[in-house]
């Protein structure tokens, strides 16, 4: 018995959020009073490497085409690629700022991966909107950690990318396989859940 795919989508938005509330009390704080404590500096980035390698199991398990195999599997490369060069930075191991155009790759990849991966138009159901909107948030919000990557101690594009996460993970707990959005539901998506 599979899990419907809303509640794994709810249990990568709750990592997603706690990856956002990192940067977001890294950003109020600032990048060397977060790091004071040696093992904060790896948190968000070892937690963004494992929802990457979590991803693995949900391409595995949880798809039913190609399509959405190949998705789940950029996501989980694109993922664990920013992850692994944000612990190679913050561990000294990685020098090169350049290795933060990770992030807006990774954005990249994901943005595509979810609107190409959605065979319904916006308004079929919920699910489908949320997987529009959500794929578009990560392209045109890709232009926030690609900003980050030259004007690294801007305190503003710090906020920007966590409040960026936030929603990202917000719009993820909103999703729900069949459900109506603005009040409207293809009669081909199915019987509506709850």
């Amino acid at each position: 018995m599979q899990p419907p795919a809303e509640m794994v989508h709810w249990l990568f938005a709750i990592g997603i959020l706690f990856v956002g509330m990192c940067l977001l009390a890294q950003a109020l704080v600032g990048r060397e009073v977060w790091q004071m404590r040696r093992w904060r500096k790896y948190l968000w980035p070892s937690l963004a490497f494992a929802l990457g390698l979590l991803l693995w199991p949900v391409m595995a398990f949880f798809t039913n085409s190609a399509i959405h195999m190949y998705a789940h599997g950029s996501w989980a490369d694109a993922l664990m690629l920013a992850g692994a060069a944000e612990l190679g930075l913050v561990h000294g191991r990685l020098r090169s700022r350049l290795w933060r155009l990770t992030w807006p790759l990774a954005f990249v990849v994901s943005g595509t991966a979810f609107i190409v991966h959605e065979q319904n138009p916006w308004l079929f159901a919920r699910s489908a909107f949320l997987h529009h909107l959500i794929g578009w948030t990560f392209l045109v919000g890709a232009l926030v950690p690609l900003a980050l990557a030259f004007r690294p101690r801007s305190a503003a594009l710090q906020g920007a990318f966590a409040a960026l996460i936030v929603v990202i993970s917000v719009q993820l707990l909103a999703d729900r396989d069949v459900a109506p959005i603005f009040g409207h539901l293809s009669p081909l998506a199915g019987e509506q859940h709850r």
